[in-house]
């Protein structure tokens, strides 16, 4: 029996996510997805009036815009980054580094199959590789396809989260 291409990468991209979620551990990872949520929406909700602050430095307004935005995103994530080494340190400390990894290596697993789910329900919007041998020949996609729906409901949900916080 053949293994189709796609599906060793879709082991590929779930076992790598899982091993960088394994040595990591769950605290630091679950704390990233947090900070990079907090760093989109500290961006979005405060680049206007943070661009009005670079006035004097950058005349062009995109220009400022985006530097506000990507200013405050960057400086979000470094702070971030400082709180969650902090909190890796706490946690090795307490000796729960065992119970973290296992559970970093389950996040790291899910999130794995939360991307590979992304990629079977975008990639053929963008390009058509539905007609493409690899993609026929996948015993796991038509899996992933099952799971359409629930995703785009999921990803709306955490859309309208998102904007309504902005």
């Amino acid at each position: 029996m053949d293994i189709a291409v796609a599906d060793i990468g879709i082991a590929v991209i779930v076992a790598i996510s899982g091993v960088i979620s394994l040595v990591r551990g769950f605290v630091k990872e679950a704390m990233s997805l947090v900070i990079w949520v907090a760093a989109f929406v500290i961006a979005m909700t405060f680049s206007e009036a943070a661009s009005e602050l670079l006035v004097n430095f950058i005349d062009l307004a995109s220009i400022r815009q985006l530097a506000a935005w990507g200013g405050l995103f960057v400086g979000t994530l470094l702070v971030g980054a400082v709180f969650n080494f902090i909190l890796g340190k706490l946690v090795t400390s307490t000796g729960l580094g065992g119970t973290d990894r296992t559970l970093g290596l389950v996040f790291g697993v899910f999130r794995g199959l939360l991307v590979v789910l992304a990629l079977v329900i975008a990639l053929p919007k963008a390009i058509p590789v539905e007609q493409d041998p690899w993609w026929q020949e996948s015993t796991l996609i038509p899996v992933f396809q099952n799971f359409e729906d629930w995703g785009r409901e999921a990803a709306t949900d955490v859309k309208n989260l998102l904007t309504g916080w902005i």
